[in-house]
C-alpha cells in the first residue's frame, strides 16, 4: 500500500488471485443487482482504500468489451473479516480508470 494517503486510496494495480477470490464471494450479488448472469466474471485491476476494514475498487471484466466496476468491502479480521458488495458501476468499459465512488 505504498504511495497511499490516510483515508485515500492506493495507486491501481493489477488483480491477482487475492482479488479475484473477492470477486468470487460477491459475483452472486452482483449479478442479482445488475438483474442478469454474468458468463464471464474475471478481475482486472483494482486499487483499495483502508477504513474500518478495506474497500477494494476493482474493475472487472463480464464478457465481450464490458466491465463493470464493483466496490467490495471486507471488515478486520477482529470483526469476523466478513465481504460484501458495497455498490457497483455499470457499462465500463477497459479503459476506464477505477477509482473511489
Amino acid at each position: 500500500m505504498s504511495g497511499m494517503k490516510c483515508g485515500g486510496t492506493s495507486p491501481p494495480s493489477d488483480a491477482d488471485e487475492n482479488i479475484q477470490k473477492l470477486c468470487d464471494a460477491v459475483k452472486s450479488d452482483a449479478e442479482a443487482k445488475a438483474g442478469r448472469k454474468f458468463d464471464v466474471f474475471t478481475a482486472k485491476s483494482y486499487t483499495q482504500q483502508c477504513v474500518c476494514g478495506t474497500n477494494y475498487f476493482i474493475k472487472v471484466h463480464v464478457g465481450g468489451e464490458e466491465h463493470i466496476h464493483i466496490r467490495v468491502h471486507q471488515q478486520l479480521d477482529c470483526h469476523g473479516g466478513e465481504i460484501s458488495l458495497s455498490s457497483m458501476q455499470q457499462s465500463k468499459t477497459h479503459q476506464d480508470p477505477v477509482e473511489y465512488f
